[in-house]
């Protein structure tokens, strides 16, 4: 477990210089500090998917992680370039919540082909229509939080209705099989620091709020996020 822990200190390190770069400025060398970050998140999940022995359903899930979480760092980059060529910011901006939602998608799978019971469908389709319903909500409530989603506001309903998805699900599935998996557990709470990253990160995309605590708050959010979902294959079974 020593490369996991060296990779998980890497990424610490990477993020903390990172931070310092993006609050100085967006360009190429602040953009490939985020990118080696978010690398160090995928290779974790690589690594300890290395160690699950083959064709298990265990197996399986390591691989929709490892999925979603390199639609993430995709979505890294491609948030990233809208600020280096904000003439291609609406381009970059639906590539990102694209990323973003596809690597969701897979995270809910991996849950539902490694943890799903069919006897008890309920825990599955219940927090996926919940979340939905919050993303839909959402996106009609961006006056009252005094956000502006414009030409957003559908793919903002989309991308919430996911997120939300795949939070209540793994909170679910965990009640379901009464928080004995810790991967579960982990997934659950990698989607509320997930949440909360994006609901910080909403104030910069959609309130122009680009204030250094708010820049912060989301990166020291959304990270944690990565390396815990990534983190989730360490007890996978």
């Amino acid at each position: 477990m020593i490369i996991y822990w060296i990779l998980l200190a890497l990424g610490a390190v990477l993020l903390l210089l990172y931070i310092p770069a993006k609050l100085r400025n967006y360009d190429v060398k602040e953009l490939l500090l985020k990118t080696f970050t978010s690398v160090c998140f995928c290779f974790i999940a690589v690594f300890l998917a290395y160690l699950i022995p083959w064709g298990t359903p265990a197996r399986a899930y390591a691989f929709f992680v490892i999925g979603g979480l390199l639609m993430g760092l995709l979505g890294d980059v491609w948030l990233d370039l809208k600020f280096i060529y904000p003439k291609d910011d609406r381009t970059y901006t639906f590539a990102g919540f694209y990323s973003f939602f596809a690597g969701h998608v897979l995270f809910i799978l991996g849950m539902i082909i490694n943890y799903g019971d069919p006897s008890r469908l309920g825990y599955i389709f219940i927090p996926i229509i919940i979340g939905f319903v919050i993303g839909i909500i959402n996106g009609f409530m961006g006056k009252i939080m005094k956000l502006d989603y414009g030409i957003y506001r559908p793919i903002v309903m989309g991308y919430g209705g996911i997120l939300f998805s795949m939070t209540l699900l793994a909170g679910s599935l965990a009640w379901m099989h009464d928080f004995q998996f810790m991967t579960l557990n982990f997934m659950f709470v990698g989607g509320i620091f997930f949440l909360i990253s994006d609901l910080v990160l909403s104030q910069t995309y959609f309130a122009g709020n680009e204030s250094k605590g708010v820049i912060i708050a989301n990166y020291l959010t959304y990270y944690p996020a990565q390396f815990i979902i990534a983190s989730s294959l360490l007890f996978i079974r």
